[in-house]
């Protein structure tokens, strides 16, 4: 293709994205998600080094850019599920050689054998759990980093926001993970309302936090509408 052809297509999609991308984009790209949903049963069968993990793949690649970015002291991880995420997050503090997880779950004791990752038992918004998290945070030296993503409605979600919010340092971020339910035929779902007006409602009480748009929307469709709150 010529140079001046190149430069004509390109008039063309600049003119036309933003258009589609306000117009039909949306139903596409809802349909899109939802396809794609189907398809991984939610991502049900993502692993990380053999440890499911039940992740959105382009969320994970720009978590993991974040997590380099911030190189958090602390990574606090809400919902452990069967360990695979906070494997994830640990493997990639290994590459830094910064950093440690703290990872909370209710029901049961996952496995993970790494010298990066503490389990705490227990539900992420008990009064004695979030002491003790507030106890380490206290005394890490270094970027504070929380990730949400154990019960997603809304009550749960919101409670976390104000338990654990005033951890995260300046400049780092909390990420409220699985908007998603609330923006995909949530009426088919028991457990909505979730974290999309969880997120809303926080961010009306917290000015020191605004979402980072540019990493919600990083790659068109995401798990996470909204999720990415950078503290300021």
């Amino acid at each position: 293709m010529s140079s001046q052809r190149q430069a004509v297509v390109k008039r063309l999609l600049s003119a036309f994205l933003p258009v589609y991308r306000l117009t039909i984009g949306r139903v596409v790209k809802k349909l899109f998600m939802l396809d794609l949903v189907t398809q991984t049963e939610n991502f049900r069968h993502v692993k990380w080094l053999g440890q499911p993990l039940w992740q959105n793949t382009t969320d994970l690649w720009t978590i993991q850019e974040v997590i380099v970015d911030i190189r958090p002291a602390l990574l606090i991880e809400t919902g452990t599920y069967e360990g695979g995420s906070a494997r994830f997050y640990a493997s990639l503090m290994d590459l830094m050689d910064h950093g440690r997880v703290l990872t909370i779950d209710l029901s049961r004791r996952p496995e993970i054998d790494h010298p990066r990752v503490t389990f705490i038992p227990g539900s992420s918004t008990d009064g004695s759990v979030v002491a003790r998290v507030h106890a380490e945070g206290a005394g890490t030296d270094g970027p504070v980093m929380v990730i949400l993503d154990s019960d997603h409605r809304q009550a749960h979600v919101a409670a976390e926001l104000e338990a654990y919010a005033s951890l995260v340092t300046p400049g780092s971020y909390i990420l409220v993970q699985d908007g998603i339910m609330d923006e995909l035929l949530p009426a088919l779902r028991k457990d909505t309302p979730g974290p999309v007006p969880a997120i809303r409602g926080f961010l009306e009480s917290h000015p020191e936090f605004v979402e980072d748009k540019e990493l919600s929307d990083r790659f068109l469709i995401t798990s996470h509408p909204h999720g990415w709150l950078r503290r300021r």
